[in-house]
């Protein structure tokens, strides 16, 4: 009986928070019964209508367990995350929601977490009326019109843990009103806003609301910068760990490094405990240490260890600078030991023109690669070139040789690709060749040029038939000896 009133209840809070953002329809809500016992979204037992939400629907989740969206492309209208702490959990898959999702309108609050995969929402906020959490370790949250609020009416309290993954908003907003809470911690997330937010961003770092590894780390902030037009926000522990939590690393000999903090008393060396494993599990329980220590309270700022490919790893750093019987815990760093793509740079574009008719280019790129899977290949191709019928088409000397040459034969833009592959992944870039009629034409075309003021007649020279310009006019004057009336 108490739990029909409690969900009475929360779908009277429902109508109320439709009031709240507009747009309400005397439309039903699809809610979670979770009656299939497999937690699963796509199962339509587990919906009171027996039917999984559709586009235009509005779905309704009270408690946890509650939904998971594992490979599904799931869909809805709006939704809202409420009651005795409600969840809806997304490992891969996606949800795609055309208008708003609110945690927590009701109760103890509401919960997404992202293990990977995309949630796609018009606007999202994380602590309406009560709580709210969202907890990434994963995964992609694409705001794909309005904004992502922590901490919205005044008795709401909202917490972003965005340990891993991308968030994407057009506006991030925090603490709406007075009375609201909202904080956010950042480990090896990224927030990117668009436009210039930094001024809006910086003020909730200074207020303390967003943190970095839970205040043990540093909070990166530009704007245009990791991403143009649009201001990203980073966070990087205070250990400054390399390879960096979260990255790619090639497999085989890896060095982990680290920052030894200060001591508490100046001049005493910093010990560290450092333990390395593929085995979460064994770092996280401590079940049997000494198998996983690769450094035993010794001042070193390094380590080398064996990795191999296409595994994950994970390895905690602990400092003793104070009692040495009490290291400080450090949190857990991940890396995985794989292959990354080749890295292209087909080299800064051309300008250039023909000589007796033709024009040969030494190309000037240049390609990394950490060699993991096989020595890399490259082939250069061309993309376009001018449409000239009475010139021969470019010649690349060696396509499959990073520094070749091109010979070209017609006026106009040339754009050629570099593509290296490494027997796993690719990778390519593109530089432009603009070829004119002669070098004045040429330089004519640099944004930056500027003529000699004594070049009359505009052939970049200044010389003889500049000069017989001069002389022709020569002392005459062509200013006004009487007014002249204009209609």
């Amino acid at each position: 009986m108490f739990g029909m009133f409690r969900k009475m209840i929360c779908l009277v809070s429902f109508v109320l928070a439709l009031s709240m953002v507009g747009n309400v329809q005397a439309q039903a809500v699809v809610q979670w019964t979770d009656v299939g016992f497999d937690h699963f979204w796509n199962n339509p037992d587990n919906w009171n209508t027996n039917t999984i939400p559709a586009a235009n629907e509005k779905f309704l989740i009270l408690e946890s367990p509650g939904a998971t969206i594992a490979n599904e492309g799931a869909v809805a209208q709006q939704g809202q995350i409420c009651g005795d702490n409600g969840l809806l959990t997304l490992d891969g898959g996606s949800l795609t929601m055309s208008e708003w999702l609110l945690l927590g309108s009701y109760g103890a609050g509401g919960t997404i977490n992202i293990k990977s995969g995309t949630l796609t929402v018009k606007r999202l906020d994380v602590g309406h009326v009560t709580k709210g959490e969202l907890n990434m370790t994963g995964g992609s949250l694409i705001i794909s019109g309005q904004h992502l609020e922590i901490g919205g009416n005044a008795t709401a309290t909202g917490h972003v843990q965005l340990d891993a993954g991308i968030i994407t908003t057009p506006i991030f907003r925090m603490r709406r009103v007075d009375g609201s809470v909202g904080t956010m911690d950042i480990k090896t997330g990224t927030l990117i806003i668009n436009g210039n937010s930094l001024s809006t961003v910086q003020g909730y770092i200074d207020k303390g609301w967003i943190t970095a590894y839970g205040g043990n780390g540093t909070l990166h902030l530009d704007y245009n910068v990791m991403n143009e037009g649009k201001t990203t926000l980073t966070a990087i522990h205070n250990l400054n760990p390399n390879p960096a939590d979260g990255s790619v690393a090639a497999p085989g000999e890896v060095e982990l490094s680290w920052t030894l903090p200060d001591p508490c008393v100046a001049g005493e060396p910093v010990l560290v405990d450092v333990y390395f494993t593929d085995n979460w599990a064994a770092l996280y329980s401590f079940t049997d240490p000494a198998a996983i220590q690769v450094v035993s309270q010794k001042n070193v700022s390094s380590v080398t260890v064996q990795t191999q490919l296409k595994k994950q790893y994970y390895w905690v750093v602990d400092t003793y600078i104070g009692d040495p019987n009490d290291p400080i815990l450090g949190p857990i760093f991940s890396f995985v030991a794989d292959n990354s793509p080749p890295e292209v740079d087909a080299g800064k574009g051309v300008v250039t023109w023909l000589t007796d008719g033709v024009r040969t280019v030494n190309l000037d790129s240049t390609v990394t690669d950490d060699g993991a899977v096989s020595p890399y290949t490259v082939q250069w191709t061309v993309v376009s070139e001018p449409n000239d019928p009475n010139s021969p088409n470019v010649v690349i000397a060696d396509p499959t040789t990073e520094d070749t040459s091109i010979t070209m034969s017609a006026l106009g833009e040339y754009v050629l690709q570099l593509e290296a592959y490494d027997g796993e992944y690719a990778d390519s870039d593109t530089v432009t060749i603009n070829v004119y009629s002669d070098g004045c034409e040429a330089a004519q075309s640099l944004p930056d040029y500027e003529p000699f003021p004594g070049d009359l007649n505009g052939d970049c020279k200044v010389d003889e038939l500049d000069l017989d310009i001069l002389n022709e006019d020569w002392l005459k004057d062509n200013s006004l000896t009487e007014d002249v009336l204009i209609d």
